[in-house]
């Protein structure tokens, strides 16, 4: 008779790093800013600036998940949500439309624009990356052409709520819609058979579809959602500015999917975590607002959001790389000549990172002499 070892702490723990990585870091992002700037960063007015901005991520970062467990992606949401944000503008503020029908026929045409995504994709065999970024040309060509310009302003209360509302003695309205998408993306990716057959699709595409699972079906359904989210956040963008514009949202996208692979979701499918994702939003909010207390360029900025992505799909490459070949232990396996090789690469991407930090801290606010 065996008797069965009972897990060590590590491996009890290695199943959660997805949340565990994003939540050091902003561990690590709370105890810098509260020796650099600890009255500017932890100001209760600051603190709601950053809920705020990653409210306005957060719906789409929970659709993003399923699309990326399924092994797919979506460049096209940026422009999803300037469209569905411009006609929804047009169907309130032309048309006489009330408030809450533009709201919902904007997510509608979300999801329509989502579904549309999906064909693309599982139809006509476009890739997914080729077959979004030219929709995210098509969509973006159409706002703009509507648009011809303008900066839509002015809308009705409803709308700007949504955006920037307060709950009084309570969170600012699009947080509580943000929590609650992910609640409801956790429940659906847990306790659905939507939520399993997307693992299914993303850990091996031909076993799931020999199960008798309808793959193609099921990535329809995931684009679809994503489109919805966009139309969602193209409202939220819009009350929360008050004004919307067919150039609006350019870097949903990279956001999204940064948020989404920084919180433990695999890139290479199969491997989801709501929780993670709703983190790497979190954690990706608070770097910017960081870098904007500390009064560092936007440039500078891209910069640093682009060294945590590389960083971060770099080690859940090497996770999933340690789950296919059984390697033992999680020491044992950081032993090994590859991973000692990507270390090093990371150590030298985060020292880049602290110099371009120390070089932007140190330009900031210098003008360029004209002439």
């Amino acid at each position: 008779m065996s008797v069965t070892e009972a897990p060590d702490l590590k491996s009890r723990l290695e199943p959660y790093f997805a949340f565990v990585g994003p939540l050091v870091m902003i561990l690590m992002i709370l105890l810098f800013m509260g020796v650099m700037e600890p009255a500017r960063y932890f100001r209760i007015s600051n603190l709601n600036i950053i809920l705020l901005d990653a409210a306005l991520y957060m719906p789409m970062a929970m659709a993003m998940t399923f699309v990326i467990t399924q092994r797919g992606i979506d460049l096209s949401i940026g422009s999803v949500a300037a469209l569905t944000a411009i006609l929804m503008a047009f169907l309130v503020k032309g048309y006489g439309f009330p408030a809450w029908l533009g709201v919902l026929s904007a997510i509608a045409i979300g999801a329509l624009l989502g579904l549309v995504n999906g064909l693309v994709i599982t139809k006509f065999r476009v890739p997914d990356l080729i077959g979004t970024l030219a929709m995210d040309l098509v969509y973006r060509g159409f706002a703009l052409v509507l648009a011809k310009g303008l900066v839509l302003a002015r809308f009705p209360e409803l709308i700007t709520g949504i955006g920037r509302g307060q709950i009084p003695g309570f969170l600012p309205i699009p947080v509580v819609i943000g929590i609650a998408t992910f609640i409801g993306g956790a429940l659906v990716l847990r306790n659905t058979y939507f939520g399993r057959y997307t693992i299914a699709i993303g850990s091996n595409p031909e076993a799931a579809e020999m199960t008798g699972i309808a793959v193609d079906r099921h990535k329809v359904y995931a684009y679809v959602l994503m489109g919805a989210a966009a139309g969602l956040a193209g409202v939220m963008l819009t009350g929360k500015l008050n004004a919307i514009q067919a150039t609006s949202a350019p870097y949903f996208n990279l956001h999204v999917i940064a948020a989404v692979v920084v919180g433990g979701t695999s890139l290479f499918g199969g491997r989801a975590s709501m929780i993670g994702s709703f983190a790497g939003v979190l954690l990706l909010s608070m770097m910017i607002n960081a870098l904007v207390t500390l009064r560092i360029e936007f440039f500078w900025q891209s910069v640093a959001s682009g060294v945590v992505i590389i960083s971060s799909v770099a080690l859940y490459t090497w996770l999933q790389k340690k789950d296919r070949d059984g390697s033992g232990s999680m020491l044992e396996a950081l032993r090994t000549p590859d991973n000692v090789k990507l270390f090093k690469l990371t150590a030298g991407l985060a020292a880049a990172l602290v110099l371009f930090l120390i070089l932007g801290f140190l330009f900031a606010g210098q003008t360029v002499p004209s002439g």
